[in-house]
């Protein structure tokens, strides 16, 4: 085993410095922080973010904002939504359906140019109103998809918009952390200088270009942009929050998808951070004085089942066996070297959306025999399931060598496990279109990993018939009328304990009907060079860079 991890880092290192000879020098009079992505690609930089949440830590919370965001200073606590171009908002009493949002003053774009209602009002119907000049389709998957309730967006004054949604819905402040303020007036500077035979050519031409050159109010601007290769960002000095402008001066981001890669890469010098290290270079990383970081983040690493007519997974007993069929504890101290939390849920005890199951998840062999055995399949007769996974991506961890233990695992359960592994970003579109459809190659479950930050996040996208594709990421059709009726009840209660309470609920119903394989929640490793300071690991998908500093 040990020449078997030294040649694996050997050969990362031999690939890490072929790659750093692409990679020119950085002048060392600048603070510099060069990271190490998991994504294979540069996430879109035009506003809304591709490569799941990866691509929001990235060039999204980075070089923009929203309305409301994510307190991302504290490690020993949940993070907690704060007002951001938003300074407070209140649904209406005798309309639940209306939202009016207070917005900050004295904000602007990059490129100089006003933040305001108007700039809201054009940002939601980007991704919303399909006449509008600057809708944009490649936007409303990862945008709408995502807030669903919403319909309209109403200029009140300068600084005051009202939301609408189709029903009440208490969870739309939460929701609109993911819809990220462009600047309208760069886009039009585009737009009229586009060429184009008619007004869709002229805005797809507009959004192309302002991907190249984007304006958001965020703490960090573009400087440089080499496509699937690397992105530049530098410190924006006329930040609105004085205390969150970026400490460094400039941010590299690069993208290195395997593992190995990219902690050769940081034990080379090439970068200085790197996102999920190889767990068996773990030793290493902190003989050679790199610091580790973790933390337990609101994060579900699962397989997500099929309920389409004739899916394997429409039998309970099959759901269940499958289940209680892993070795979670494992899985954590063995292939992860400790970098995860078992997952007997979304949601473990002590959180206020756990609730109170009856079906507990562990490790018990005997009884998941049984259930298969119950279900018609034994030693003799094993049930074929198939998984569309990835071979790397956003908080999919180790997916590969996490399958294939799930597959060995699964086998003594009576399951033959076929993996059908593609491309993140694939993997991803696909999951937005359902198993019904030709993406999903035969598979009856995907892994993709999901935040559970929020209701709609870690419950309502999943179990909601109504979520179902193209809507949102009822990726496997499911349509269990008591989950709708929880959605419901929660989605309507504005009262904090109330809403806890009917959340808890749908949760518990949702693990006694084992809706999920539920395995592990993500522990957010990182490596970074000693020299860095500053840095606070939350727990959340999110990470703020402005306050980290590089030593000399």
């Amino acid at each position: 085993m040990r020449n078997r991890k030294t040649n694996a880092t050997a050969t990362a290192m031999m690939l890490a410095l072929a790659f750093a000879a692409g990679v020119p020098a950085i002048a060392s009079a600048e603070a510099v922080l060069r990271i190490g992505m998991t994504a294979a690609d540069i996430p879109r930089t035009l506003g809304q973010p591709d490569q799941g949440f990866e691509g929001n830590r990235f060039t999204g919370l980075t070089m923009y904002d929203a309305l409301t965001m994510w307190d991302l200073s504290l490690s020993d606590k949940a993070s907690a939504m704060i007002a951001g171009l938003a300074t407070e908002w209140k649904v209406d009493d005798a309309d639940k359906t209306k939202w009016v949002f207070k917005l900050r003053p004295g904000v602007s774009f990059h490129d100089g140019s006003p933040f305001n209602a108007d700039a809201v009002v054009w940002n939601v119907e980007k991704v919303l109103k399909q006449d509008a000049p600057q809708f944009d389709p490649s936007q409303v998957g990862v945008t709408a998809s995502r807030m669903p309730t919403l319909v309209s967006a109403r200029k009140v004054d300068d600084m005051t918009v009202e939301l609408t949604t189709k029903e009440p819905d208490s969870f739309l402040p939460i929701n609109l952390t993911n819809l990220f303020m462009a600047s309208p007036t760069k886009w039009q500077q585009f737009y009229d200088k586009a060429d184009g035979a008619d007004a869709k050519a002229k805005s797809q031409a507009a959004w192309a270009a302002f991907a190249k050159e984007p304006s958001g109010t965020g703490p960090w601007k573009m400087s440089s942009f080499t496509p699937r290769e690397r992105l530049e960002l530098v410190k924006n000095d006329n930040y609105w929050d004085k205390a969150r402008v970026p400490k460094a001066d400039k941010m590299v981001l690069l993208p290195m998808p395997e593992a190995n890669a990219r902690t050769a890469a940081l034990l080379s010098g090439q970068v200085n951070w790197i996102e999920a290290p190889a767990p068996d270079a773990l030793p290493e990383i902190k003989q050679r004085g790199f610091a580790l970081y973790s933390n337990e983040e609101p994060h579900v690493w699962p397989w997500q089942f099929s309920r389409v007519e004739g899916s394997p997974w429409n039998d309970i007993r099959v759901r269940k066996a499958a289940n209680l069929c892993v070795d979670r504890e494992g899985l954590r101290d063995g292939l992860l070297a400790g970098l995860m939390v078992p997952a007997t849920g979304t949601f473990e005890p002590g959180h206020p959306w756990r609730g109170n199951p009856t079906f507990q998840i562990k490790y018990d062999k005997p009884a998941a025999q049984k259930l298969m055995q119950e279900a018609g399949f034994g030693p003799s007769k094993k049930l074929t399931v198939k998984i569309q996974t990835s071979a790397s991506g956003s908080g999919q961890m180790l997916p590969l060598p996490m399958n294939e233990y799930l597959q060995q695992a699964l086998a003594e359960c009576y399951f033959d496990v076929q993996l059908d592994v593609i491309e993140w970003n694939t993997l991803f579109t696909n999951w937005r279109r359902g198993a019904k459809d030709p993406s999903a190659n035969g598979s009856n479950a995907t892994n993709v990993t999901y935040a559970a930050m929020d209701p709609f996040f870690a419950l309502v996208r999943f179990l909601q018939s109504g979520m179902a594709p193209p809507v949102s990421n009822n990726w496997g059709f499911i349509n269990n009328p008591k989950f709708d009726e929880l959605v419901k009840k929660a989605r309507q209660t504005f009262e904090p304990a109330a809403r806890d309470a009917a959340l808890a609920e749908l949760h518990a119903a949702s693990v006694d009907d084992a809706a999920f394989l539920y395995v592990a929640h993500d522990v957010a490793p990182r490596a970074m060079s000693s020299k860095i300071k500053g840095f606070v690991q939350p727990k959340s998908w999110f990470v703020d860079f402005s306050p980290v500093s590089v030593a000399p």
